[in-house]
């Protein structure tokens, strides 16, 4: 059974950094340029809140089932990581964490960092290893980014074929940049496998530690974390199931944000959807303000614009995604932060990892 203090020298106890005066500034600026928007656009939001109101509940519990299915989904992948690990978590516990810590990346511009800090800390006061914890963090989110390019790619392709002339000539050379990182990245996980080249990498760390004193320490945390993550599950099929996950974590998303425009009774623009929801979770997913207020309402409305909704039509599926995806969930969140940040620390029930070569 690993001890939650190995390794403490390395992964320290991960200090929350709280937003400089910077990041306020910017996320101020930002929130600004939003309230300007919303302002000038004040008409078509008073006549969106009135398309809101008139939506039809049965369809709106279609997208609520969207929204919570995409959490579990994103829940499933971390699960997944610690089973690997040898540590048997409930879908519940998992949840709860995942939850909560969305709520706390939305609370702050940057949060991203202090949701990160307090998924560590809860990992190892419930005796998961430095090492684990932070490879279940740093694989869980690999696989997020891998399934947002993919979705990026997919909503690339369909909205070529949507007849989009002018995206399209725009959007095909950005097609072909995300599929050429896919593939780095594919190549990169192969040759991860050879241990020539993880020794020839190693190598090239000792000489970086050799030649500056501040590097010393990086090579043996990254080299933790990879190898950790390594021996998770060897092998590149058994690690297609978590990669679904982590696409059916957007994809639920994406299904919710179309529920929402079909409860209002908006045609919805399906060649172009996907793109433009994928697109606005690029900007959204740097969380330049809190929850990236403003950013993802004006770039997602746009998007739709962009695509052939009318601009009523746009602003108010938007602000309904928003409600059920972000405002919702943020109360929830914050309940099960309270629940799982009290809770009295358990003893983990770590088991060995079962090799197995099904994905």
């Amino acid at each position: 059974m690993p001890d939650p203090s190995e390794g403490r020298a390395t992964w320290g106890e991960s200090r929350l950094v709280q937003p400089g005066w910077k990041a306020w500034f910017g996320a101020g600026l930002l929130l600004a340029a939003a309230a300007g928007v919303a302002v000038w656009r004040r008409r078509e939001l008073a006549r969106a809140f009135a398309l809101i109101s008139r939506v039809d509940l049965p369809q709106l519990t279609v997208a609520v089932a969207c929204e919570a299915l995409s959490i579990v989904c994103l829940a499933a992948v971390s699960r997944w990581l610690l089973g690997a690990g040898g540590v048997r978590w409930s879908l519940r516990r998992t949840t709860a964490v995942v939850v909560a810590a969305n709520a706390v990346a939305g609370a702050l511009p940057g949060g991203a960092a202090l949701a990160t800090a307090w998924a560590f800390r809860q990992l190892s006061r419930r005796r998961v290893g430095p090492a684990l914890a932070a490879a279940v963090l740093f694989c869980a989110g690999a696989l997020s980014a891998l399934g947002l390019g993919i979705l990026v790619v997919t909503g690339v392709l369909a909205a070529g074929t949507g007849g989009a002339t002018t995206a399209a000539v725009v959007l095909r050379p950005l097609a072909g940049v995300l599929g050429l990182m896919l593939l780095v990245g594919l190549v990169l996980l192969g040759l991860s496998n050879s241990a020539g080249t993880r020794a020839l990498a190693r190598r090239y760390w000792d000489g970086v530690a050799r030649r500056h004193a501040r590097a010393r320490a990086v090579p043996q945390a990254l080299a933790q974390v990879v190898e950790q993550a390594r021996s998770l599950r060897p092998g590149f099929r058994n690690w297609l199931w978590p990669a679904g996950l982590a696409l059916l974590n957007w994809a639920f998303d994406a299904a919710c944000l179309a529920a929402c425009l079909w409860a209002l009774g908006v045609a919805v623009p399906w060649p172009g959807l996907l793109l433009a929801y994928a697109l606005t979770q690029v900007p959204g997913s740097l969380r330049l303000t809190p929850g990236s207020l403003g950013v993802v309402e004006t770039t997602l409305s746009a998007l739709l614009v962009l695509y052939g909704l009318p601009p009523v039509a746009a602003i108010g599926g938007t602000l309904l995604y928003r409600a059920l995806s972000y405002w919702a969930l943020q109360p929830i969140g914050w309940a099960c932060w309270i629940g799982v940040t009290l809770d009295a620390p358990r003893t983990g029930r770590n088991v060995p990892p079962v090799p197995s070569d099904k994905p």
